[in-house]
């Protein structure tokens, strides 16, 4: 009988704590975007989210006035891979709940290599790295990757001439949102983040989306 009652709790025990874990982030605020990243094993809605919220945070920094999806590409590689983002400054309250839903995430992570806290050996990484459109990036990135030379500086020498092609292909931005982005926020003091006053989500069906 004890046995039976024990095992019971055990289940429930269980069933709560799988109930905990997928309630862990709710508070979506770009499902009408759609699904563009679709990689096999990851939680498809909390990785578009963080996508599109990446996206948001560094348009609403580097081209409040002119939003512009080009620009803030432009300047956030450079800044990223020359080391003089400030990430504290750029990233929304919003998209800080992201980031706490994405660490529990992992196999997303590697917290011990030096170069990323991305783990390049994940299988949302290698889903990036064979769905980019370009022939020449993609060959670059898993040519990195297999030497096991991969980092932001190296693959982003070449992506600072090519972040344009992030506009239509989302799993280029996703690269530059996960290691260029969330991955540094492990360094970063997030205290400074004004909880305050979180960021509105840029409408781009009422502002070009590419500079002139």
């Amino acid at each position: 009988m004890n046995t039976k009652i024990n095992s019971i709790a055990f289940l429930l025990v269980l069933t709560l704590l799988s109930c905990k874990k997928e309630q862990t982030f709710s508070d979506y605020q770009y499902t009408d975007k759609g699904m563009v990243l679709n990689c096999e094993s990851i939680d498809t809605k909390l990785y578009n989210e963080a996508l599109f919220a990446f996206e948001d945070d560094i348009v609403n920094y580097y081209s409040k006035d002119k939003p512009t999806q080009v620009r803030a590409f432009s300047q956030f590689v450079r800044d990223a891979v020359n080391n003089r983002a400030k990430y504290a400054d750029m990233v929304s309250p919003h998209t800080l709940k992201v980031f706490q839903a994405l660490k529990n995430e992992a196999d997303l992570w590697d917290t011990n290599n030096p170069k990323s806290h991305l783990n390049y050996n994940s299988t949302f990484f290698k889903c990036i790295a064979s769905n980019i459109q370009d022939n020449d990036l993609k060959t670059t990135l898993n040519a990195l990757v297999s030497t096991n030379s991969m980092s932001p500086k190296l693959f982003g020498t070449p992506l600072t001439s090519q972040y344009s092609l992030a506009l239509k292909d989302k799993y280029l931005a996703a690269y530059m949102a996960f290691d260029l982005f969330y991955a540094k926020l492990y360094d970063v003091d997030l205290s400074r983040v004004n909880m305050e006053k979180p960021k509105a989500p840029v409408d781009f069906n009422k502002v070009p989306n590419t500079a002139q």
